[in-house]
């Protein structure tokens, strides 16, 4: 069925032939999303001849067939220019129930055609700017809040929370005055925090923590589908909320940072699915502020550490009655990867296994690996229970360092890889993550990346010459492994790894050979700087970089300051 031949049909059919041809051109374009340019005045008059359908008293069947058709329909943005007009919103807008009354949804006949609304609303407003100033005038946002709130713990309407939820998102995607709209006028913080909390079926167990049923079944596809729409609606909402200025503030963020922990330790329908739900959490996580990321862990309760301990204690009589020998460092390590100090860091772990699979993947780290890795460095910066707790699973002591830093398998080797990445956001962010979590001490991270992978974070902070980062963080202090101590000696400070000792291949040269090849690399270096190939440079006494010249010149004044004060 082409578009000719339904027009035809709208404008002299009753309404059974009008939905039976719909229906048809439906089927046939159901997957066309490239439309012929040839036909585009005919979809044009088509979309105008759906409208006025739309207006006429029709039967319900007839109403969602004529919106599957516009849906398709919509899909064009050229053929929206002429149908887009505040008429033809309200009529999508009052089949959608999208009003400022409080009547509640009741007849189930038609939630059909309010999902087929939302949805023509969803390309309409995605398509065409002047559907998103339309929403503007029109108060759409402030609707859609509304059937938001209608939709409330009904689980047989989340088709329609959900593609409420993705107008939502649209919406303030779109327009930075909605955003502002939904975050303060229409309160839409708490409201997309309720719709999320609702799709996970939250019990509550403390004010901000909830039950987590690790047996639990997962999410189902609409479940996910809702809760990733209402993910991706609060970080638009929440895009410019790095502070908190008020106590009423602080204690939302803290509910969403606790429902985002759930979220964390919960399972899709689909591996797939899984990462999806995380990824937007942790964008999400990132424009919480970092002062209500405390409740990302939890104290153990006195009966939840008994029953690890008894778990422990089974494993040890297992293992001594040689039932399982493996049984007892299975059991240690999965305790010593989810707590930590007597804290629950479940949702630290799920961070880190995140983060580890964005590097495997190998590709997209700006989008995909950075947020992670920023909401990471965040939350050691500030918490130093999360601090050392990530430090223990990402730099453990060293043992081993007959390999370089970057050389092998574990997180440390694939964050250090990362620091000499070609992405200057990339590296960056890689090698402060690394930074935070070895306390801002150069020393302490030289002994884990090598002088070399550090050097261009190191010449960035002006830290070249050594010393701490201007953060403040607590005194204890890191205790070497008695290989390292061992091996200390021998490491190459360039390379970070134990080299053999190597012969030094001016033993064998006289003095005259000596000052031969002296002069001829200085002779080879001041060709290259003259030529400007090179550009010879030294460390101030602050610590950054210029040019060797001028460095020499402020360690001259300095020693004459220095002789003068004596």
């Amino acid at each position: 069925m082409d578009a000719e031949g339904a027009l035809n049909t709208l404008r002299g059919g009753d309404a059974g032939a009008i939905e039976r041809v719909l229906r048809e051109y439906s089927e046939e374009h159901r997957a066309t999303f490239k439309f012929d340019p040839a036909d585009e005045e005919k979809r044009k008059k088509l979309c105008e001849g759906i409208f006025k359908v739309l207006e006429k008293d029709i039967t319900t069947s007839c109403q969602v067939t004529c919106l599957e058709a516009l849906r398709i329909l919509s899909r064009d943005k050229k053929v929206l220019v002429p149908v887009t007009t505040k008429e033809n919103m309200q009529i999508l807008m009052r089949l959608a129930k999208l009003d400022d009354s409080e009547a509640s949804l009741e007849e189930a006949a038609d939630f059909p055609v309010i999902v087929e609304s939302l949805k023509c609303l969803c390309n309409i407003v995605f398509n065409s700017q002047m559907a998103q100033k339309l929403s503007l005038e029109l108060n759409l946002a402030a609707m859609l809040c509304n059937l938001l709130r209608k939709c409330k713990d009904r689980q047989v309407i989340s088709d329609i929370k959900c593609f409420d939820l993705r107008l939502l998102f649209l919406l303030s995607l779109l327009h930075a005055d909605i955003r502002t709209q939904l975050r303060y006028e229409l309160q839409g913080l708490p409201l997309l925090t309720q719709a999320l909390e609702s799709a996970f079926s939250i019990k509550w167990t403390d004010e901000y923590e909830a039950a987590i049923d690790h047996n639990g079944p997962p999410l189902s596809p609409q479940e996910t589908d809702c809760a990733i729409e209402a993910l991706k609606a609060l970080f638009n909402v929440t895009v410019d909320s790095w502070n908190v200025h008020s106590e009423s503030d602080s204690h939302q963020f803290r509910v969403m940072a606790a429902v985002l922990r759930h979220c964390l330790l919960t399972m899709g329908p689909t591996e797939d699915k899984t990462e999806e739900l995380h990824s937007n959490a942790v964008n999400l996580l990132s424009n919480v502020p970092v002062s209500c990321l405390d409740v990302l862990i939890s104290p153990l309760a006195q009966d939840e550490i008994a029953q690890e301990a008894t778990t422990l204690d089974e494993s040890n009589q297992e293992t001594e009655t040689g039932q399982d020998e493996t049984r007892e460092e299975e059991a240690n390590l999965k305790y010593n990867t989810m707590v930590y100090n007597g804290m629950n860091m479940e949702a630290i772990r799920v961070l880190l296994d995140f983060m580890e699979k964005r590097i495997d993947k190998g590709s997209c780290y700006r989008e995909g690996l950075t947020p992670v890795l920023s909401l990471l460095t965040e939350c050691s910066r500030a918490h130093r229970n999360i601090r050392k707790f990530i430090k223990d699973q990402v730099l453990p002591p060293l043992r081993d360092v007959t390999n370089r830093p970057e050389v092998g398998s574990t997180v440390r080797n694939k964050l250090v890889r990362l620091m000499t990445h070609v992405d200057l956001g990339v590296k960056q962010i890689a090698a402060e993550f690394l930074f935070v979590l070895c306390k801002e001490r150069v020393d302490s991270l030289l002994k884990y990346t090598g002088y070399g992978n550090a050097a261009g974070l190191l010449a960035a902070r002006g830290l070249l010459a050594g010393g701490r980062g201007d953060h403040w963080y607590s005194d204890d202090e890191d205790t070497d492994t008695e290989e390292y101590k061992s091996a200390k000696p021998n490491i190459n400070l360039i390379t970070g790894h134990l080299e053999e000792p190597m012969p030094n291949p001016i033993d064998e040269m006289t003095e005259e050979q000596k000052e031969y090849e002296a002069m001829k690399l200085v002779n080879m270096l001041d060709k290259l700087s003259r030529e400007e190939v090179i550009k010879p440079m030294g460390v101030r006494p602050d610590g950054t970089m210029a040019p060797l010249e001028e460095t020499l010149c402020q360690y001259h004044v300095t020693e004459e300051n220095s002789s003068d004060s004596d």
